[in-house]
């Protein structure tokens, strides 16, 4: 029995070491195998709104804010010493579309493409604060260290192209609340890590740094990394399959494949003087327009941070209204423009395209000192109940799911936490989200943890 136990607990260690691509030539599940079944979407593209934005101004009309403006809730309620009385929206809704939609007016180009988005009302998450919420949004966890939904679905799928990284990170600085842990590969091997490109300056070389040989033609570069990976190889076999190392060895192959490839894809000066105006000349509008350009050549997730001068533009605490409005105005013009982009170019059909953040904001006023006596008001982060925009890759178009209460304070109907949206997204690209696992430390891992249900009534 003894001996029995050792042999196999033996092949548990060597199964750890060989990888998750070796477990998959053996069958083991959880292993990178492909899609479980058909999927419905190839590639994603997470618009993330950091900071999170108030859904009483965007997706969520709620009327019955102006008959009780003013009153304070009740209830428990976040941080209830700046709770101000409930704060009815300044703009105005508008049925769009032959859905018939309510949007609001600040999103007019997202309500040109309504019929092709699905609006969810009745997300929630855990927790109204920045920092944990961000991590569940993006690891389905509220503590790091955990593996990004990106990386999983490397691990779940594998890479379209062997010229261009599978999983892009795209920001304007460096400066994001959390930061790298947001799309870390955590504990699952090194080549399913997101390369992070920061989108501050557009032209290539500052893009995609150092991506030319200066010394050495192509011809001398390959011969060079083919005596690097007998070298790595023969290093490799003798620590057993380090992921790590062999993570290091791909990302060598790749990087000397992007010369040709990357310096095509990352320069959007390519893209006629129309398209790119139709985008917005500005940070976030330019890096949609890239991550179009991206997943067009086969990358298979790719986040897109609204990050300005302030490094949580959403994060209206103080003068919502101005501030809202003025965000909208740059946020709306460039995800209408990407998903209207990827429709005419047949893309949208497989493309799954999620514009959100980590939260929403509550329906009543946050009162600070300095702003007790002016109208330059906020609205402070609200957990309980905000909406979530998803277009392409399988879901239903023209179609408002789940809601709040009359105030937009809690989701009441069909709600869908950030597990459910999880469970949904891994279930749209041909991925079992109870069957996506990883074994590390001693027990199966997944992005949903032990939650989540596929929402199916938002399939097409």
């Amino acid at each position: 029995m003894l001996g029995r136990m050792c042999a196999g607990f033996g092949m548990v260690g060597l199964a750890g070491l060989l990888g998750p691509r070796a477990l998959a030539g053996a069958g083991v599940p959880g292993a990178t195998t492909g899609p479980h079944f058909a999927p419905r979407a190839r590639r994603v593209i997470f618009l993330f709104l950091n900071g999170g934005p108030s859904h009483v101004d965007t997706f969520d009309p709620k009327p019955a804010l102006k008959k009780y403006a003013g009153e304070k809730p009740d209830g428990d309620l976040y941080r209830k010493n700046k709770v101000g009385g409930y704060m009815p929206s300044p703009f105005d809704f508008t049925r769009r579309g032959q859905s018939g939609i309510e949007v609001c007016d600040t999103l007019p180009n997202l309500g040109r493409v309504i019929d092709d988005c699905c609006v969810i009302r009745s997300m929630k998450t855990d927790t109204p604060n920045h920092e944990p919420a961000l991590l569940q949004m993006h690891t389905g966890n509220i503590q790091p260290i955990r593996p990004s939904m990106g990386s999983w679905l490397l691990y779940g799928l594998g890479t379209e192209n062997q010229n261009l990284p599978g999983y892009v990170v795209l920001r304007p600085t460096s400066k994001i609340v959390v930061g790298p842990a947001l799309w870390s590969n955590s504990f699952l091997p090194a080549e399913y890590q997101a390369a992070s490109v920061i989108t501050a300056d557009m032209r290539v070389d500052k893009l995609v740094a150092n991506i030319r040989n200066p010394s050495l033609t192509p011809a001398q570069q390959r011969e060079q990394l083919d005596l690097l990976g007998r070298l790595n190889g023969l290093h490799l076999r003798k620590r057993g399959g380090d992921t790590e190392l062999e993570g290091q060895i791909k990302a060598m192959e790749t990087a000397f494949h992007m010369q040709s490839r990357a310096m095509k894809t990352f320069d959007i000066s390519r893209e006629p003087e129309s398209v790119r105006r139709g985008y917005g000349e500005t940070s976030f509008g330019r890096s949609c327009l890239l991550a179009r350009r991206l997943v067009e050549d086969g990358v298979r997730c790719v986040s897109v941070y609204y990050v300005a001068d302030d490094n949580q533009p959403w994060d209206t605490h103080t003068n919502h209204n101005e501030r809202h409005r003025k965000l909208c105005a740059d946020g709306d013009v460039a995800a209408a423009a990407l998903i209207a982009d990827l429709k005419a170019r047949g893309l949208l059909d497989d493309t799954l395209v999620i514009f959100g953040g980590e939260f929403g904001r509550t329906p009543y006023a946050e009162i600070r000192d300095k702003d007790k006596d002016s109208d330059k008001v906020g609205r402070d982060h609200h957990h309980t109940g905000f909406s979530m925009l998803l277009a392409g890759g399988g879901i239903k178009g023209g179609m408002a799911y789940g809601a709040t209460d009359e105030f937009g304070m809690h989701a009441t109907e069909d709600p869908v936490h950030v597990h459910d949206l999880h469970a949904t997204i891994l279930h749209l690209l041909g991925l079992d989200h109870e069957r996506l696992t990883y074994r590390y430390s001693g027990r199966d891992f997944r992005l949903t943890d032990v939650h989540g249900h596929v929402v199916r009534e938002i399939l097409a």
